[in-house]
């Protein structure tokens, strides 16, 4: 039972995501959720290794991505919808619940799962992005922070310049992107980059220019012509303003679950991210939060070398990880 499958699942009226399955439908579900801007195929490499651990898989391309469905209103994005949508996928395959395992916006969304419908989520596995409860209105808390300096959330804000800025060529943003965030591109910096304008500048404005294919990390190579080209084909489809939309509302879910509380994740969680991510410069106590604040939390990994997109640049050191807090959930 460890044939890949793809289907179309109605997860609201009009809404459909398109899921990828792997393993036995019998055994324990663990769901992989993609971050910002990827695709379910970001989880490549561990929808197998999982199936032939026991575990039945999940892998939406999340709304607004690929071929699932984008709905143009930016509250279509909103945490209460993209939880929503999980419960649906559980729903239409009929699991109670399941291991909910996150990277980047797919980790915010199910830190959030863990306490909007705790009863859905056995365990939870945020990657890349840490816990957070936001005391304030997140974008308030950044411009606070980073003053006249530009920063992509908030340049995200706006509807509009950023869909023309990544769609103008699909295959270059996402080129630049995979590479400019990864460990290779990380390590290879001698300091910090200045300081940006706000005017003028675009996401894709201070990354390295990504050089030839294919992308190598620390278990060799990771992104190739051909996966570069999926990413690429996929987001010139669905376009950018459901990916972005997420970041518009981020004021919107930080109201939603600010009655919740890190206690209230009190089912098994755990950290997995690459040493040299540098979402964890942004928020370099982040661990320690986990550590402090989460009830049930097993521990946190640091994958030497990698970047951004763990589980795609070191995927064997990344599946021993999570295979681990797996079994600890037996």
């Amino acid at each position: 039972m460890n044939d890949r499958r793809v289907c179309d699942i109605e997860v609201a009226e009009g809404i459909t995501l398109r899921v990828h399955e792997a393993g036995d439908p019998d055994h324990p579900t663990v769901v992989l959720c993609h971050g910002f801007p990827e695709l379910a195929y970001s989880w490549r490499h561990q929808m197998g290794a999982l199936a032939d651990a026991g575990f039945h898989v999940l892998a939406p391309d999340q709304r607004g991505y690929g071929h699932s469905s984008a709905p143009r209103e930016v509250g279509a994005y909103g945490i209460g919808s993209l939880t929503a949508d999980l419960v649906a996928v559980l729903d239409h395959v009929g699991k109670d619940d399941a291991v909910f395992v996150g990277h980047d916006w797919g980790a915010m969304i199910v830190w959030d799962m863990a306490r909007l419908h705790p009863h859905r989520v056995r365990a939870v596995a945020g990657v890349s992005v840490p816990f957070v409860h936001w005391p304030a209105p997140p974008t308030q808390l950044l411009k606070a922070a980073v003053g006249e300096q530009f920063f992509y959330i908030l340049y995200f804000q706006q509807v509009g310049p950023a869909e023309a800025e990544l769609e103008a060529d699909p295959r270059v943003t996402m080129a630049t992107t995979l590479f400019g965030v990864s460990g290779a591109a990380v390590g290879a910096r001698t300091a910090l980059s200045e300081p940006l304008p706000i005017e003028g500048t675009g996401f894709l404005t201070a990354m390295p220019a990504p050089g030839g294919l294919p992308f190598t990390g620390p278990e060799g190579p990771w992104l190739s012509s051909a996966d570069l080209q999926v990413y690429a084909d996929e987001l010139a489809h669905s376009g950018f303003f459901g990916p972005l939309s997420y970041y518009r509302n981020l004021d919107a879910n930080s109201a939603v679950t600010a009655h919740l509380s890190a206690a209230d994740v009190t089912m098994p969680s755990c950290f997995i991210g690459g040493a040299l991510d540098p979402v964890l410069t942004l928020d370099p106590t982040g661990i320690e939060r986990m550590e402090q604040s989460l009830p049930e939390f097993r521990g946190a990994t640091l994958i030497p070398g990698s970047g951004h997109w763990v589980q795609q640049e070191t995927p064997a050191a990344f599946n021993d990880a999570l295979l681990g807090f797996l079994a600890t959930l037996s």
